[in-house]
C-alpha cells in the first residue's frame, strides 16, 4: 500500500515574510492541497524551531514525506516537478526561459527596492521617499511586467497569461508597491489589480491581517496609525 503524506510549508509571519509568501502564493494558486506552519520571525525560541526543520535556519521550508526544500525559487521549482500538471512554468520552452530569467531577477535583484520597502501588509499606503536606487528598482520591475504582458499575456491577466512561478516570485512586490505607495503605470496598475483579486492573495492578506506579532525592524518609521480591522 502506498502511503500519502501532505505537504508542508513551514513559514514566517504572514504580514512581514515576503520569501514566504512566494511558494505559499503558487500552492494556492496551483490548488496543491498543502499544510503551513507559521514560525514568527525574531521571536524567543524562533531559531531553534526554524532549524528543526532546515539546516539554513531560514523560512520557507516544503517538507515533502523525507524530502525538505528550504529556498522559495527551488521550492518553486520543485512543485513544477512534482506537479507538471499545475503548469507553474509555461509549456513553450522558450517562453519558459523568460519566465525563468525574471523569477531569477527578482529573487537575486532589487536590494534597495527590498531594503527600503520591507513588506507589510497591515500599515495602511503610505507616500514613502524613495532613494533614486529604489525608484529605479520600482521602473525596471514594471518594465518587466510591462514587456512579458505584451509579448505573451495574451491568455490571461497575469505575466504570461495563465499564472506561473513568475507571478508568485513578484507577488510580494505587489504588496511593496501598495503599502508604499509607489507610482505606477497603468499597465503596472492592472497587473496589480490581478494579483490582487486572486483568492491567494485575499487569504493570506486575511491571516496576515489577524497576526498580533511586530517586528520593529520591518516597521516604517512613519507616524502610527491604528492597524486595519481584520
Amino acid at each position: 500500500m502506498t502511503l500519502t503524506h501532505p505537504l508542508i510549508l513551514v513559514i514566517g509571519n504572514k504580514n512581514y515574510s515576503s520569501w514566504s509568501m512566494r511558494p505559499w502564493f503558487a500552492l494556492t494558486m496551483a490548488g496543491i492541497p498543502f499544510e503551513d506552519i507559521v514560525i514568527p520571525l525574531y521571536e524567543p525560541g524562533s531559531a531553534e524551531r526554524i532549524r528543526a526543520h532546515s539546516p539554513a535556519g531560514k523560512v520557507p521550508i516544503l517538507i515533502d514525506g523525507p524530502v525538505s526544500v528550504w529556498e522559495s525559487l527551488a521550492i518553486l521549482e520543485y512543485l513544477a516537478e512534482r506537479h507538471p500538471e499545475a503548469g507553474l512554468w509555461p509549456r513553450d520552452p522558450a517562453v519558459r526561459a523568460v519566465a525563468r530569467v525574471v523569477a531569477n531577477e527578482m529573487h537575486a535583484g532589487f536590494l534597495p527596492l527590498r531594503r527600503e520597502c520591507p513588506m507589510n501588509m497591515w500599515h495602511p499606503p503610505y507616500a514613502a521617499a524613495l532613494s533614486a536606487e529604489a525608484q529605479a528598482n520600482a521602473s525596471r520591475i514594471q518594465e518587466i511586467w510591462s514587456d512579458c504582458r505584451r509579448r505573451f499575456g495574451e491568455g490571461g491577466p497575469f505575466l504570461f497569461g495563465a499564472f506561473t512561478n513568475a507571478d508568485a516570485m513578484f507577488a510580494p512586490i505587489v504588496s511593496r508597491f501598495e503599502t508604499y505607495g509607489v507610482a505606477v503605470s497603468p499597465d503596472a496598475r492592472a497587473y496589480m489589480d490581478a494579483i490582487r483579486a486572486t483568492v491567494a492573495w485575499r487569504r493570506w492578506r486575511a491571516a496576515a491581517l489577524t497576526e498580533s506579532w511586530v517586528m520593529p525592524n520591518n516597521e516604517p518609521d512613519w507616524p502610527q496609525v491604528p492597524r486595519l480591522p481584520s
